[in-house]
Order: C-alpha cells, then structure tokens, then sequence
C-alpha cells in the first residue's frame, strides 16, 4: 500500500502524549534510585545536560517530518540523506531494542499485579498486558491515540501530585520537620557528593530513559496536520521532559537525603512514606502499573512502525509493509507482540539469564544510533537544499544551524565514548554493535546476491539477442 493508505488520525495532543509515553516508563519511577545513587544532588544536571541532548534531536527532527511526514520517518530519512545500508542497521537495531524493552515493562507490571493478587504468577499478568496493548494497537490509530492520551494523563498528574505535596513539605507547610528549604538536598556530602565525573556517567544512564521522544517522528505519518502539530509537539516535549523530570528530582532531593535511594522500591513512594504519607506512597505503585503499560503501549507502537518502514523499503520480508483496513501495519504489529511474548516467556523460565541483560543494556546504544541518525540526517538534507538553493521552501528550519545538529551528534558520540572506556557499561557495546552490523552486512550480501542474479540474466538474454 502506499503510504497514503495509513490513516491521518492522530491529533496533536495524542501526538504529545504518544512520546510522553515512551519516556515515562516503570524504570523512570523505580530506576530513579540508581542514577541518584551513583551521582547524589548532582544528578540533577546529568538531567539538565540529557535534556538539552533530546531538545536538539528534537529540533532535528522537526524539520525532517514537517518536510516529509512519513510512518517510520527516521528509518526511511536515513536512507534517503545517509545510505540506505546504514538505514537498515538503524532500523532493526531500533526494533530490537523496543523488542527488549517492552517486555520489561510488561514483567515491571506483573511484578506490582502479581503483590496485589499474589494467586495470579507475573507472568500471566505479563501477558495479559501484552494482550491489552496489541488489542489497542491493532484498533483504529486515533483510538491508540485516546488511550495513551488518558495513560499519560494519569502519570503526569501523578508526578504533579508528587511535587505539590514534596513542595509542601520543604516549605514547613505539611509534618512536624519544619522549613528544610536546600538542608537534606545539601546535608550528605554537598551537591556534588561521588564526584563530577559521576554526573557524565549517569547522563548516559539517563538518556536510556529519555529515548522514546522520537515517535514523535514515527508517528508522523498517521497525523492530521504534520506542519502544524510536530512543531507545537517538539517543543512541548522537550520542556515537559525537562520539567517532569528535573523538578521531580530536585523535590525528592530536598525531602529525602539522596543516600538512602536504592533500586529495593521506587524513591518517590519511599520519600512520601517517611513523611507519613503511606497512602499515598500505595498510590505509585498503581500509578508505576500505568507508566509500564503506556511504556510498551508507546514501545510497540514505534517498534511496529519501524518494522513497516524497513518492509516498505524492501529490507524486511515483504508482507510485513502491508496496511489492514483501519491503515494499521497489523502484520509488523503481530510479528513485534511474538517478539515481545517470546522474551518474556524465556525471561520467566531463566530470570538470570546473561542474555537478556545484554538484549536490556542495548537500550543505550540503539537509541543513541537512532538519534545520530536523526541528526544527521538532518543535516545532510539541509546541507543539500542549500546547495540547491531551496531552503527557503522548509515550512519549519532547526533554529542555529548547524550548532545545534553538531551538538547533538558529538555529544552522543561521546556519550558512546564513554561507555566504551567504562567496564560497567561496556556490555553495551557487545551486544548493541551486532544488533546494528549484522542487519547491515545481510543487507549488503542480498543486494550483492540480487546483483549477480540480475548480471547473469542480463548476459543469457545477451547471448539469446
């Protein structure tokens, strides 16, 4: 089908939320502890240098879909302004690594059902969810839209509540402790407790959990008004990442001392437990059931859509680029929930197993391909319109280029850098490498096939003539 079959239904707050929903997962709500951990107070400006990352990306972005708003956009830019050998490495190493993903978030929600209902295993709840988010990803792409809008709701209301009450707390205004102003933020060591060089580790940890922001892009082919919408979604997510995270943190900070974060329970229900607000802190683990069901529901939906795009451009089997009758790429959609039942299944059978935690710590490294590729897409197809005197006609320009596409390519290469020369995060590296050369080198070795084939056809109807 073409790619005008795919239906233009989503709005521009479902397009917000849609990303939102990819970066608002379980791990943020229980994984926070790590990252504050490692770095103490400080961890507030790895999140500030992460959001100014996503922020370029973003704008990058921007120009590409509003140009040409195309299902499976980052995919298919990457072929048209880089190569389409490198498109394909990106476009499978970004599936696999949702296929990775989403299944966490399924497991994450087990776990939470499986304490309230002890006599259901996890992983039946696990699949039940799979079931829910391939039902609402199969149904028309607006309805998709509604639920994800109402899932995110609830968790931006959730880290809204959070900070209300954090806020109140540190004003004296609620508890018996008083004004505490920046007295338990500063209280354990300063600001900067580990060290500076903690803050440049963590900031790699943390873009794990900002990546998402670009299904935006994904979904630019199933939105109603792409010029108008992708910009207005742009920028709001860019600050309300920003916001939904950096002002969380810092709240929890200034209430509960940064040592005592661990990964044991989330931080933002054990911070309101102290201050007796045991109700509340029950509350997270519903509202961490949420962010894990949105967070596959958004994972599966770019995942899937990624898969079209490699379809469509002939570097997937063929009836994986097909539409159904609400213009949902069903197939890619089926194929990616087997994928995800197929881990969790083999996760629940070897919860220790070395392979999934490769398959898990990828996230670093295929997201950080894709945003590359973003970027520097972008700038190739910029540097191109100018030398042929046709800037003018972008409806939406990235702001200071190229300052700001150079910083979001270098800062992620360092950030690759960086995990290269770090032990602890060096298993990225072997298995998000593969992940992104083998599809590559297949790639190569079938055109290389189909080339012979067609050369030997070319000379028998030769020697024919």
């Amino acid at each position: 089908m073409n790619e005008q079959s795919m239906n233009r239904s989503l709005k521009n707050r479902h397009l917000q939320m849609i990303s939102l929903g990819g970066i608002i997962g379980s791990c943020y709500f229980l994984g926070a502890g790590y990252a504050i951990e490692q770095a103490g107070p400080a961890i507030i400006l790895s999140y500030l240098f992460g959001g100014a990352i996503v922020l370029c990306v973003m704008l990058c972005l921007a120009e590409l879909a509003v140009a040409k708003p195309i299902s499976g956009s980052f995919v298919t830019y990457a072929r048209e302004n880089i190569s389409s050998t490198w498109a394909c490495g990106v476009g499978w190493a970004y599936w696999l690594n949702w296929m990775a993903y989403v299944p966490s978030e399924m497991i994450a929600a087990g776990i939470i059902m499986n304490n309230f209902v002890p006599a259901v295993s996890q992983l039946w709840w696990a699949i039940l969810f799979g079931l829910l988010v391939t039902v609402i990803n199969l149904f028309h792409v607006d309805n998709f839209g509604e639920s994800e809008f109402w899932l995110s709701i609830i968790k931006i209301a959730a880290l809204v509540g959070f900070c209300g009450v954090a806020g109140l707390i540190v004003c004296g205004l609620v508890g018996d402790q008083g004004y505490l102003g920046a007295k338990v933020l500063l209280s354990q060591g300063g600001f900067a407790p580990q060290g500076y060089w903690p803050i440049v580790l963590t900031m790699v940890i943390i873009l794990v959990n900002f990546q998402g922001t670009e299904i935006i892009g994904l979904a630019a082919g199933e939105c109603k008004d792409p010029a108008k919408s992708i910009p207005i979604a742009v920028r709001n997510v860019s600050w309300r990442v920003i916001a939904l995270y950096i002002i969380p943190i810092t709240l929890l900070l200034s209430i509960m001392p940064w040592d005592k974060a661990s990964l044991k329970e989330s931080v933002f229900a054990a911070a309101l437990a102290e201050y007796g607000f045991d109700g509340l802190a029950s509350a997270i683990a519903f509202v961490v059931l949420v962010a894990g069901v949105s967070c596959a529901n958004s994972g599966l939906y770019g995942g899937a859509r990624a898969l079209h795009a490699l379809a469509r451009m002939d570097m997937a089997p063929a009836f994986l680029g097909k539409l159904n009758k609400n213009g949902m790429p069903q197939n890619s959609i089926i194929v990616s929930v087997c994928a995800c039942w197929a881990v969790i299944v083999f996760y629940t059978f070897n919860p220790d197993s070395t392979l999934y935690t490769y398959l898990l710590a990828v996230s670093g490294f295929t997201g950080a391909m894709a945003w590359i590729s973003i970027c520097w897409s972008q700038y190739n197809f910029r540097r191109r319109l100018i030398a042929e005197g046709k800037e003018d006609t972008l409806k939406y320009k990235t702001p200071f280029f190229p300052y700001v596409t150079h910083f979001g390519i270098w800062s992620q290469v360092f950030c690759l850098a960086v995990i290269a020369f770090t032990p602890n995060l060096r298993q990225t590296l072997y298995a998000g490498v593969p992940m992104l050369v083998v599809p590559m080198l297949c790639y190569r070795w079938r055109k290389h096939q189909k080339s012979l084939v067609q050369t030997k056809t070319q000379v028998a109807m030769a020697h024919k003539s």
